[in-house]
């Protein structure tokens, strides 16, 4: 009986991730696809292969990023940049989407920086991504503070503190392995950290 029991929770713990990463990709998948692909259903009806809306949304993606570095377009895409920018309630939602993006695919990454911050008062740290280390430019009296983005614990949710620079260690793990460890509670702890100096 026990045998049965540990084989059916081996099953569990076998079977229940990739299901689970099997639904998500597939949700995942009928979305992104979606995006333009109920636009060209109509037109190719019987034709229409799943897989095409995303197809056609990256090309048109690298298209317009393409067209973003010439000169007439490039002044046309700025105007709108500008215009967005100066709509009330519309630039407050387009900066923080712009800036979200650019945080994770832009030169200057942010969550590219793991930390240990020290909870006062206290021994214990608490793992967390800098996410911007020029707080000065917001409010002068920051200058010695950095932005700390900590992720909750089995959730995408977090919350930013803004942190004294002594009390932050930056530490050599790579971030993916960093969030890994946060969002689980510390359960994949499989990767060597090791303290470096900020």
């Amino acid at each position: 009986m026990k045998s049965l029991v540990k084989n059916f929770i081996n099953g569990i713990l076998t079977i229940v991730p990739i299901l689970l990463v099997g639904y998500v990709i597939y949700k995942t998948f009928l979305f992104l696809d979606g995006l333009l692909g109920n636009t060209l259903k109509p037109y190719l009806q019987e034709d229409y292969i799943p897989g095409i809306g995303i197809l056609t949304t990256v090309i048109l993606i690298t298209l317009l990023g393409w067209l973003s570095t010439k000169f007439i377009t490039g002044k046309i895409i700025k105007l709108i940049d500008t215009l967005l920018d100066k709509i009330p309630v519309v630039k407050t939602i387009y900066s923080v989407i712009k800036d979200t993006v650019q945080s994770f695919l832009g030169d200057k990454k942010s969550f590219s920086k793991v930390a240990l911050v020290v909870i006062p008062g206290t021994e214990m740290r608490s793992i967390g991504f800098i996410t911007s280390e020029q707080l000065e430019d917001f409010y002068s009296p920051l200058k010695n503070y950095v932005a700390v983005y900590i992720p909750q614990t089995f959730q995408v949710a977090g919350f930013t503190f803004l942190v004294p620079k002594e009390h932050v260690e930056v530490i050599d793990v790579k971030p993916e392995d960093a969030m890994k460890f946060a969002l689980s509670g510390g359960m994949t702890s499989t990767t060597k950290q090791k303290g470096i100096s900020s």
